[in-house]
């Protein structure tokens, strides 16, 4: 079954240094971007990590120190995709969790601040594990009838993953053919941070997930130990969650 699209959606895969969006880099992306017409666009290039590929990471997709010499450096694309990007919603396989925000990271440290705020995301793992309980290999083997043979190749990645959501569409009739409903149905939860230090209680207030505080209203713990807020803007903390706690910060003048 074909999505039922009002704007264009972005299917995308990242291949990484690490998986800590705070510390690791980009080191290929993939997108494969799907029009209302049907119509597909696909970019697929390796990226700089200016960083050392660890070899547990090459283990994984293959790519070393040597293949990404001479590669721009994500500030030197971030622009281009940004407006590649532009009016798009997401999709991808366990990209709530981490293609995202390892994404929106690369973006704030090049200084291009992408609005995703009005952007629908799709996890197709998501709906998978709500449905099956299978890692994407397995996903597409079990939906599509083909072995993913280039498993862990960002564009074989990504191309298997826009395949099995319009699979998922023809074996689950219960699934909206709809880009809001598939984003809140595939959502493991609202965050406020793409990260998920920050998540949203009952009432719709920001609350810590993590810590001696968590649980607890984020602004009533910057009002009680403004230090806490120091002491996260000085830690480990990816950026955006950064940006996000600084805004609750601030949007109370009694924090």
């Amino acid at each position: 079954m074909d999505l039922n699209l009002k704007r264009p959606i972005v299917f995308f895969d990242l291949e990484t240094t690490g998986v800590d969006a705070a510390k690791d880099r980009i080191v290929e992306i993939s997108m494969v971007k799907v029009m209302p017409d049907g119509s597909e666009v696909v970019r697929t290039r390796l990226i700089n990590p200016q960083m050392h590929i660890p070899e547990a990471s090459t283990a994984i997709h293959g790519i070393t120190d040597d293949d990404v010499k001479d590669a721009p450096a994500f500030a030197q694309i971030a622009k281009s995709l940004c407006q590649f990007i532009e009016g798009c919603d997401f999709g991808g396989f366990n990209s709530n969790r981490f293609d995202l925000p390892m994404l929106v990271e690369e973006f704030l440290r090049a200084g291009v601040d992408v609005d995703f705020k009005k952007r629908k995301f799709i996890d197709v793992q998501n709906i998978f594990h709500k449905m099956e309980q299978r890692t994407l290999v397995a996903a597409y083997k079990f939906y599509c009838d083909k072995d993913l043979t280039d498993a862990h190749s960002a564009e074989a990645d990504t191309k298997a993953t826009y395949e099995v959501l319009k699979a998922q569409l023809d074996r689950y009739p219960e699934l909206q053919n709809d880009i809001a409903a598939l984003a809140e149905f595939s959502a493991r939860g609202e965050t406020a941070d793409y990260a998920g230090r920050i998540v949203y209680n009952e009432k719709g207030q920001e609350i810590f997930s993590f810590g001696k505080h968590k649980g607890r209203v984020v602004s009533e713990v910057f009002q009680e130990e403004p230090s806490y807020y120091s002491w996260m803007m000085n830690g480990d903390f990816p950026l955006y969650t950064k940006k996000v706690i600084t805004e609750i910060r601030f949007r109370d003048r009694k924090c």
